[in-house]
């Protein structure tokens, strides 16, 4: 039960469900995470600036010649008794919330607080600092966050004492930070939680989702484990509204078609192959038991006998040419199923054709020989090759045909790109079922015929790869009762 449920966590770990909807909410957060601090950053230069504006809008406000005379006053040395003395009519306590504080700065850098009983500790620059800010008028322009004596940090903010063309030095405000930054820190909290609740949402809603968006896929997964070597006609819908999940079912149903016709091929193949085995010992067994009968023959006392040792040699011998043929015939057919070496030279058909005329008329004897052929059709081959195959359709023909009444054409043409080798008989004819099987190995049209008169069945099949290896075409046609025709088609020199 232990591994059950391991093997369900890891199997759900690894699932493409789980692994959408962990990387679906791993970018949410990311973004959020993003988000909130483009937030905090964004809303707290916001709040900066705003209070910012505030403050100098109140220090607008404060009566700036107040604030000379009395800065005059206490250069001139009738400073007040008790720190600075407003009076009624300079700015009160009512001016100043509890985290704010006030100072001024004279021109020559003395620094006065004017909030200390009643505000913060007002921060303090250096004196080089409030110089060079007179000078350049930075206390224009935004504000500064300085930390004073007691570790606080306050928003600064500066405007000129005086019409900006007799400046008497500078006052400064500024407040406490805390409750901006709590401000701050609440809003980010308040954010947090509802990034939370929306992933939260987000992984309710995401599981039905998926779960949906991956039927088509979960299909497709039931359906690959129905198929097998013994089925492959299966067959995925291409059509379920997924680009990617179309795209996956047309990818495996090219490759169930392509796999089905190689196991098709296969099967074929070794079906050829049983029976081309069994064929050829078929045929080997016949001469071998042939030559064992006779030496038996021999050896019970025959060879003593000059007539039954002559005729006992003549047939051992005639077997054992017939099986040399053979054995030669099947090393032609394994050299011609590899990739064949082949000594290719321009030559002349209709001259080649010519030079075995005898032979061909000599092999016909009383049957008629008809020779229909173009002059100088030429082509890229090996003449002993195209001797063969002329020798064995011919040789077919003869077999096929009458002593006296048969009749043999042997035509030569040339089209645009093609030589045509025609050679038409006019013996029984073969059916349709076979024409299909006319160049397999071993395979006799005529099964009355006797091997003596028939031969193995290997000379179409032998003609058929000289053919294919020289980029040629073989086709037979026939009809019955009337006769057979065999045609090759070879590429004209110039058109390989």
């Amino acid at each position: 039960m232990k591994t059950k449920g391991k093997n369900r966590r890891k199997y759900a770990l690894r699932s493409l469900r789980s692994q959408l909807l962990a990387r679906t909410l791993l970018v949410l957060a990311l973004l959020l995470v993003l988000i909130g601090f483009l937030q905090y950053f964004l809303m707290k230069d916001f709040l900066y600036r705003s209070r910012a504006d505030a403050m100098g809008t109140q220090l607008n406000s404060i009566p700036a010649d107040l604030l000379i005379r009395d800065s005059e006053e206490q250069n001139g040395g009738t400073a007040p008794q008790e720190g600075i003395n407003w009076g009624d009519s300079r700015p009160g306590p009512f001016l100043f919330w509890p985290d704010m504080s006030l100072a001024s700065i004279d021109t020559d850098g003395t620094f006065r607080s004017l909030s200390s009983e009643n505000g913060l500790n007002p921060p303090r620059l250096t004196t080089q600092q409030y110089q060079a800010m007179q000078q350049s008028k930075r206390m224009r322009h935004g504000y500064q966050l300085i930390t004073d004596d007691q570790g606080n940090e306050q928003l600064v903010v500066f405007r000129p004492l005086g019409p900006p063309d007799r400046s008497s030095g500078l006052l400064q405000m500024g407040v406490s930070t805390t409750s901006m930054q709590e401000q701050l820190i609440n809003q980010l909290r308040t954010f947090i939680l509802l990034s939370l609740i929306a992933l939260a949402i987000g992984l309710a809603l995401m599981l039905p989702v998926l779960r949906r968006t991956l039927v088509p896929l979960s299909r497709m997964v039931e359906a690959v484990k129905r198929i097998d070597a013994g089925n492959l006609a299966e067959r995925f819908d291409a059509d379920q509204g997924q680009y990617e999940v179309d795209r996956l079912a047309v990818s495996f149903n090219g490759m169930l078609e392509r796999l089905e016709h190689s196991f098709a091929a296969e099967r074929e193949l070794q079906m050829q192959m049983r029976r081309f085995i069994a064929d050829a010992s078929h045929e080997l067994r016949t001469p071998l038991t042939s030559i064992h009968g006779f030496l038996e023959v021999l050896l019970r006392g025959a060879a003593s006998n000059p007539k039954q040792l002559q005729s006992a040699l003549e047939s051992m011998y005639g077997e054992s040419k017939r099986m040399n043929k053979l054995v030669s015939d099947l090393l032609l057919l394994a050299k011609l199923d590899r990739t064949p070496e082949l000594k290719l030279e321009d030559i002349s058909l209709d001259e080649l054709l010519l030079e075995m005329k005898p032979q061909l008329l000599m092999l016909a004897g009383t049957r008629k020989v008809v020779f229909d052929m173009t002059a100088g059709v030429r082509v890229l081959a090996e003449g002993d090759k195209i001797k063969q195959v002329l020798l064995n359709l011919f040789h077919n023909a003869i077999q096929h045909t009458d002593l006296e009444q048969g009749v043999i054409h042997v035509n030569l043409s040339a089209g645009k790109k093609l030589a045509d080798i025609q050679i038409r008989d006019n013996g029984p004819g073969m059916s349709q079922e076979q024409l299909k099987r006319i160049f397999e190995r071993f395979y006799r049209g005529d099964e009355s015929r006797t091997r003596s008169s028939g031969g193995a069945g290997l000379g179409l099949a032998i003609t058929e790869s000289i053919v294919e290896a020289h980029g040629g075409n073989i086709t037979a046609e026939s009809t019955l009762e009337i006769g057979s025709v065999f045609k090759v088609t070879l590429p004209l020199s110039g058109t390989v």
